[in-house]
């Protein structure tokens, strides 16, 4: 099976600090990988250069999305061409509100237009499923927004762009057991469509525990020193990744 992101050799810099080094990476098309590492290993900053973000420099490597060379691409053609990710923590837009934000983005995704009332209809059952309540889509984006809130408030925007990859950063940050919860049935839900894939970094293994998890990738320094199956997840819980960093 050909994968849907191919990351070879990638390194990347940040403000001409070396970040990322000879990052090699492929995420199998209806699977779920796990990002582990420790803080300050250079996760945040992988997700953020397959989104296409301009603070970050690559200097070496490609990537390749679904057949397509994904560094000569803008963000906003790579969220066309299916690419989402969230933040650990989201920004607050006064001013524009949280269905305002959804349908444009969905529409943008899709070169489409939607009626107004088919389109809160579509998001009312996906809110029950997130513990929201429809008045939410009547507020600023994220603005007053408690921390499990906004985290919520990216899962809808996830499970209504049906992305072909979803990277999902610390989504699991400062959230309670009951939200984890909430949260960990929306990504659930996202995966049951056999053409989603899912890229969850973390430090934090909370939100893995009600997934199926189909490779694990640990990184540290910049560097992707170990990867295995879903069992590297519990040994990193036994002994930390200690154990993996002097490995080659």
């Amino acid at each position: 099976m050909s994968a849907l992101l191919s990351v070879c050799n990638l390194s990347v810099q940040i403000n001409e600090q070396p970040i990322l080094h000879h990052i090699h990476l492929e995420l199998a098309p209806g699977k779920v990988h796990v990002l582990m590492g420790p803080n300050g290993a250079g996760k945040s900053t992988l997700g953020n250069v397959i989104m296409g973000n301009p603070a970050c420099s690559v200097t070496e490597g490609s990537m390749f999305f679904n057949g397509s060379d994904l560094l000569g691409l803008s963000v906003d053609q790579r969220a066309k061409a299916g690419i989402f990710l969230s933040f650990q923590n989201p920004l607050e837009v006064p001013g524009i509100s949280l269905f305002s934000f959804l349908k444009s983005a969905y529409e943008l995704t899709r070169d489409t237009h939607v009626r107004l009332w088919q389109f809160r209809k579509q998001l009312s059952a996906t809110l029950g499923d997130l513990a929201l309540d429809e008045s939410y889509l009547d507020r600023d984006l994220n603005v007053g927004f408690s921390g499990g809130e906004k985290k919520k408030a990216e899962i809808l925007q996830m499970l209504t762009l049906s992305p072909k990859l979803a990277i999902l950063d610390e989504t699991d940050s400062g959230l309670d057991v009951d939200a984890v919860r909430t949260v960990s049935h929306g990504i659930a839900r996202y995966m049951e469509d056999a053409g989603h894939t899912l890229l969850i970094i973390t430090h934090s293994t909370r939100i893995l525990e009600s997934l199926h998890v189909d490779r694990v990738h640990i990184l540290a320094e910049g560097h992707i020193v170990h990867e295995g199956d879903a069992s590297l997840i519990d040994d990193v819980n036994a002994h930390g990744f200690e154990r993996y960093l002097s490995r080659e």
